[in-house]
């Protein structure tokens, strides 16, 4: 046997545990890494800069400015975080003459001939905040920008205000039009009148706090609004409140009402609080003339303080409205700034701390909470293993993780129409491919059927009606990628959206009780074989080119494994007597064959499965593991005893090879595009460590491994 590639074999996890502790270290590790943190909430100012679908801010400067005359130019000033040094590819449209500078060093200048046309830029980022000035000059072809990110599903990156006058906030500033030019670009963070410049947008304020509703507002007659602020609470001495109020006023301390006035006026109250945070909560009502209050906490040993944290806010309260004095609003039901609000004027909004100031959430996790395809498989993984094993815990972190995203679903929505993007849910709020939907879809149904999962209904109705409506389709029916992320990835078909479309289908026909998803799900996978399938080696090509009406003809592993995983999901419910069983069954077969042809001499498949000289790939590796292991336990293989043999040589392999001692998984090959060479895949697409495409089919593959012995011992422990 050869030495392992990726460590050394005193450290790998087989020696010393079993299944069961191997899984678990794997999970652990990974959750340890990616623990459950909330959203961050930033203030996001009015402003004409907004991103578009692609996560691309646009700075419409001839909007913003309509008298900009010839030669004049706007500057543009944001910040970006980067855990580490690293260079990125991201993309500029010149509307007219642009210079960029990064870190005060100037990177681009724009010719005649790059204006309206995409550059891509790459910035080698340094570690911490990288500042970014964009010069926008008006010119013969006109004057604006569109700049951001070329990786817009995985990297929707979204700037900072760089100064420390707006610390926190999202966005840009600029300035006004100007002849000169900056005499000194900025490069790290500062106070703005240090630049010698002014900045917009202006930052609005309230010279008295008692009026600041109709600041932020106007005067609204027969409307009301709420704001929220919490007592934070040191002791056990009474906390004296007092105030004054410019119009009706109710004051609400953790739901209980504790004042209620009619008119203007001044208002003291004595209350005796526990120790800790204690929410407070006012429905200030529009007067005849003002409306607005002041509360102060009159105590040593008790702060007002925002009720939630929100970078870049200058206050003590968040605000909600109007709403109509007519409504009966429930204000708890939008204090988990996951809700956004409607009045009966079909106004809708959400919280904000000041005129112009308005709150957001933006998902800044690495990993929880995000929706995509390979974090779908990653808690599949999770939560089979932790039902498995009796672990409630990690069934809740999934939950937690599902509902993260779910329960935030249509404030992304609002979100993505008001501001241009979502700061949150990227991709689910802007379903553009089957990428976007299936994969995390199914993990959602599989776990709303068994939890309750926030805002699920809606979402799984949306992604079944992508798929089956709205996704681009050959004249036969089949899916396929009439526009992809790239131009080089439009009119191709791919594996991996068999279990992009495949395990949702499924799922979705028991969830709504309609049999023609099942169906649907089983005639793509026999069109793909059509299209993909090479029967000579009995394994999948990883892409059709639809134009070029030819299969690219590469084995690569992963792409494989999306097929044979998809068909095994499908058997699980597909009823026998299905006008499409046998095929299915038939192609299962044959192509659990072929992958069993070309299983290496460590257990483990290769990244390209014919070259043993490419690396072996752990994801792949997982997924005929899976597929096999299901195989056996289900009797769709007639002959089973050397796919049982293929299963445990192929876990000792991970175990030994590719998963070390801390739970770490090497060799797994990162997201790929596709190339008609397999060379593409040997040699230009390596492998990450604890890579997302790979963690949860292993912990899958573990899984059924042992349900696999157990079945075949009768159910007795087989550690």
């Amino acid at each position: 046997m050869k030495e392992s590639i990726y460590f050394s074999k005193e450290d790998g996890i087989a020696d010393y545990q079993g299944i069961k502790d191997a899984l678990l270290t794997v999970a652990q590790r990974y959750i340890g890494a990616n623990p459950t943190k909330p959203p961050v909430y930033r203030i996001t100012r009015d402003s004409l800069i907004k991103k578009d679908q692609y996560h691309r801010y646009k700075f419409p400067v001839l909007k913003m400015f309509p008298d900009i005359k010839d030669g004049q130019r706007v500057y543009a000033w944001a910040k970006l975080w980067a855990e580490e040094k690293h260079s990125f590819v991201f993309l500029l449209n010149c509307l007219g003459p642009v210079r960029l500078f990064h870190n005060g060093i100037k990177k681009f200048g724009s010719s005649l001939e790059e204006e309206a046309n995409d550059i891509k830029l790459k910035l080698d980022l340094e570690e911490g905040w990288n500042h970014i000035v964009i010069e926008i000059e008006k010119g013969a072809q006109g004057c604006g920008a569109i700049f951001g990110t070329s990786r817009h599903k995985n990297f929707p990156y979204h700037f900072l205000a760089p100064s420390y006058d707006r610390d926190g906030e999202e966005g840009w500033i600029y300035t006004e039009p100007t002849e000169e030019n900056l005499t000194l670009i900025p490069s790290v963070s500062c106070e703005e009148a240090q630049t010698g410049y002014k900045w917009l947008p202006k930052i609005a304020q309230i010279e008295e706090h008692d009026n600041q509703l109709a600041t932020i507002y106007g005067l609204k007659k027969g409307y009301a609004a709420y704001a929220w602020t919490k007592i934070v609470n040191h002791s056990l001495e009474s906390i004296n409140l007092s105030g004054k109020t410019n119009g009706p006023i109710q004051l609400f301390l953790n739901d209980i009402e504790l004042v209620r006035k009619e008119e203007n006026g001044e208002f003291e109250i004595n209350i005796d609080l526990p120790v800790g945070n204690h929410d407070l909560v006012v429905r200030s009502a529009c007067g005849d003339e003002d409306w607005g209050f002041s509360i102060k906490c009159n105590s040593n040993t008790a702060t007002i303080q925002i009720p939630h944290g929100v970078k870049g806010s200058q206050d003590d309260w968040l605000y909600l409205g109007p709403f109509s004095n007519e409504e009966k609003v429930v204000i708890s039901d939008y204090m988990s700034l996951d809700t956004v609000a409607t009045n009966k004027d079909y106004d809708t909004f959400f919280w904000c701390t000041n005129k112009g100031a308005n709150v957001r959430a933006f998902l800044e996790n690495p990993l929880f909470g995000k929706w995509n395809y390979p974090l779908g498989v990653t808690m599949y993984g999770l939560i089979e293993m932790a039902k498995e094993f009796s672990r409630p815990e990690i069934i809740d972190y999934v939950c937690k993780h599902v509902e993260f995203a779910t329960s935030r679903y249509e404030y992304s929505i609002w979100d993505q129409k008001q501001y241009g993007a979502a700061g949150i849910n990227n991709q689910l709020s802007y379903i553009d491919s089957l990428d976007d939907c299936g994969s995390f879809g199914a993990l959602m149904l599989l776990t709303a059927k068994e939890y309750s999962i926030k805002g699920s209904h809606k979402i799984a109705e949306t992604i079944a009606d992508y798929i089956m409506n709205k996704q681009s389709r050959l004249e036969d029916g089949a899916l396929y990628r009439k526009v992809g992320v790239s131009e080089s990835m439009h009119n191709t078909m791919w594996c991996d959206d068999m279990y992009m479309s495949v395990p949702f289908l499924c799922r979705y026909a028991k969830y709504s009780g309609d049999r023609t998803y099942v169906d649907e799900a089983a005639r793509q996978l026999l069109l793909y074989k059509s299209y993909l399938y090479m029967e000579e080696i009995q394994l999948m090509s990883h892409v059709y080119h639809v134009l070029k009406e030819k299969p690219t003809l590469t084995t690569w592993g992963r792409g494989n494994g999306w097929v044979l995983f998809s068909l095994t999901e499908l058997l699980k419910v597909l009823p026998s007597d299905h006008e499409y069983y046998q095929g299915i069954l038939t192609f299962y077969r044959q192509l659990a064959e072929g992958c069993l042809k070309v299983q290496g001499q460590n257990g483990l498949w290769h990244q390209v499965l014919i070259d043993s000289e490419s690396y072996e790939e752990s994801s792949c590796t997982s997924m005929f593991i899976y597929a096999f292991a299901n195989g056996v336990r289900y009797g769709w293989i007639e002959n089973p005893s050397k796919y049982i043999q293929a299963v445990m040589a192929g876990w000792k392999g991970l175990t030994e090879r590719a998963i070390d001692k801390h739970g770490n998984l090497y060799g797994v090959c990162q997201g790929s595009s596709y190339s008609f060479s397999n060379f593409y895949y040997k040699h230009e697409l390596p492998w990450k460590l604890n890579d997302t495409h790979g963690i949860g089919i292993v912990l899958l593959a573990g899984t059924e491994t042992r349900r696999m012995l157990e079945a075949l011992n009768g159910n007795k422990d087989c550690e």
